[in-house]
């Protein structure tokens, strides 16, 4: 179980790692050659301002030593942000974020299934 939290925990830290790259380079998660505009940037903040506090809760949490009855609901919401990620890289056509977040979105869920149980 120890090895399942701390990989979800990793997770969650990646994914905050990663919007925070993105407000460095907001081009990262547009395909070659789009230009990064204002609404970019935008978008990567936005993105930036979910991802980092989702992330580090939900490592906090799980690290914490955390109950089964608060680490599944926060694995739920985390893999259905997971969801939401993939579903946009998917529609951009960037692979990294379409597959990255698919597996954070499977590691997630089926986690907080195993955990609920």
């Amino acid at each position: 179980m120890d090895v399942l939290l701390v990989a979800n925990a990793a997770a969650a830290l990646v994914s905050a790692g990663s919007s925070v790259a993105g407000v460095l380079r907001p081009g990262l998660a547009l395909p070659t050659g789009e230009p990064v505009n204002a609404g970019t940037e935008l978008y990567a903040r936005a993105y930036a301002v979910r991802a980092v506090p989702l992330g580090l809760a939900t490592a906090l949490l799980l690290l914490a030593g955390a109950s089964h009855a608060a680490a599944w609901p926060m694995l739920v919401v985390a893999g259905l942000a997971q969801v939401g990620d993939s579903a946009i890289g998917a529609r951009y056509r960037n692979r990294g974020m379409a597959f990255g977040a698919g597996a954070f979105a499977v590691l997630h869920l089926a986690s907080a299934v195993w955990i609920a149980r």
